[in-house]
């Protein structure tokens, strides 16, 4: 899978680490930064990212900052992307589950380094429930279908 990264200077460290979980994994990783922990302002990083996944460029997109917060408000400005903030496995499990989510936005201050792991798999391996979800994702994707 292509997938791409995207990140401010408080998400940098997690960034490096998923990257390289990433290639070993066999995925294609396109990293748009940034490239040091020197402080950066997010927008300039999480909008190209987002927008290869908008494009379909990439298939999944994850970028990170502090809390991941802002992170996702970037990505959720673009039309196709999906963005949600996760912080566990099942948050992770149910944005793909529900929600088809094609961008993860990880908070690296409010998520343990230990559980990277676990949740990047889960968003990897998750599968798009579909049923009533495809109902709900169109009524986000056109509000003039509610």
């Amino acid at each position: 899978m292509r997938i791409a990264l995207g990140s401010d200077h408080a998400g940098y460290r997690y960034k490096q680490l998923i990257a390289e979980r990433l290639r070993a994994l066999g995925h294609d990783v396109v990293d748009f930064g940034t490239d040091s922990e020197e402080s950066v302002d997010y927008p300039l990083f999480i909008r190209p990212a987002c927008q290869a996944v908008a494009s379909g460029d990439c298939e999944r997109g994850i970028i990170f900052g502090g809390s991941g917060n802002g992170e996702a408000m970037v990505a959720n400005r673009l039309k196709g992307v999906r963005a949600a903030v996760v912080w566990n496995v099942e948050s992770a499990r149910f944005a793909r589950l529900h929600n088809d989510a094609n961008v993860m936005s990880i908070g690296e201050r409010l998520v343990n380094v230990a559980d990277l792991s676990a949740i990047l798999a889960t968003y990897l391996d998750t599968a798009f429930e579909g049923g009533r979800h495809v109902r709900r994702i169109e009524q986000i994707d056109d509000p003039t279908r509610v």
